[in-house]
C-alpha cells in the first residue's frame, strides 16, 4: 500500500493549516502527537514532510521524511519514517535517510507504524530499543545528540547510502508506488 489522497482535508497537528487527507496522514499526525504530548517534543520544532534530496546518476531524487524535530540551532535531532507493514524491515532505509539528511548524520532516527517502533543506532545501523513506548523522549534526544559527533560522510560512503536510498524508493517501492511515494526528479520522470 503507498500513500494516496482521500479526496478529503484536515487540519495539520503541528502547524494549525488545512491539509490534504491521505491514507497516511492520521498516522503521521498521531505520531506528530504524541511526540509533542508524550514525549515533550516542543511543538514549533517538529516539521512534517521534510524533503530529502540527492542526486543519482545525474537525476535528482529523494523522498519525504514524515517527521523531522529540530534543536534550537535548527539542526536535525530526531527523524521518523512512518512506514506500512513490518517496523523492522524499514530499519536499513531509515538509516540511510538519517545518515543523508542536511545537517546530519540525524543522532536518533525511529522507523514507526505508530504501534511499534524500531529506535535505531545511525552509526552503527543497529536497532537499540523497540516499541513506541522506547522513542526518547525530547531531553534524552537532546542528550543522545550532545554526545554524538557530528561528522559528514566522506563522499564515497555517501554515495553508497544514496544508492541504498534510491533502491528503496526506485526499486523496491517503485513497482508499487510509482511516483506517489518519492519526489520527483527535476526532469519530470
Amino acid at each position: 500500500m503507498h500513500e494516496v489522497s482521500l479526496g478529503g482535508m484536515l487540519t495539520d497537528y503541528l502547524t494549525g493549516k488545512s491539509i490534504e487527507e491521505t491514507t497516511y496522514e492520521e498516522f503521521r499526525q498521531a505520531l506528530a502527537r504524541y511526540l509533542v504530548e508524550k514525549k515533550g517534543y516542543p511543538k514549533g520544532r517538529v516539521k512534517a514532510k521534510v524533503p530529502l534530496t540527492f542526486v543519482i546518476d545525474g537525476e535528482e531524487t529523494g523522498r519525504h521524511i514524515d517527521l523531522v524535530a529540530y534543536d534550537e540551532q535548527d539542526r536535525p535531532v530526531v527523524l521518523v519514517i512512518f512506514c506500512a507493514g513490518d517496523v523492522g524491515s524499514f530499519e536499513r532505509e531509515t538509516v540511510s535517510c538519517a545518515r543523508l539528511f542536511p545537517g546530519g548524520p540525524v543522532p536518533v532516527a525511529i522507523a514507526s507504524d505508530s504501534i511499534g517502533a524500531s529506535i535505531l543506532d545511525v552509526k552503527s545501523g543497529e536497532c537499540v530499543a523497540t516499541g513506541v513506548r522506547a522513542i526518547p523522549s525530547w531531553e534524552e534526544a537532546l542528550a543522545i545528540d550532545a554526545k554524538t559527533p557530528r561528522v559528514p560522510l566522506p563522499d564515497e560512503r555517501r554515495s553508497k547510502e544514496e544508492r541504498i536510498l534510491h533502491a528503496y524508493n526506485g526499486f523496491l517501492y517503485g513497482t508499487c508506488c510509482s511516483e506517489s511515494c518519492v519526489l520527483p526528479s527535476k526532469s519530470g520522470k
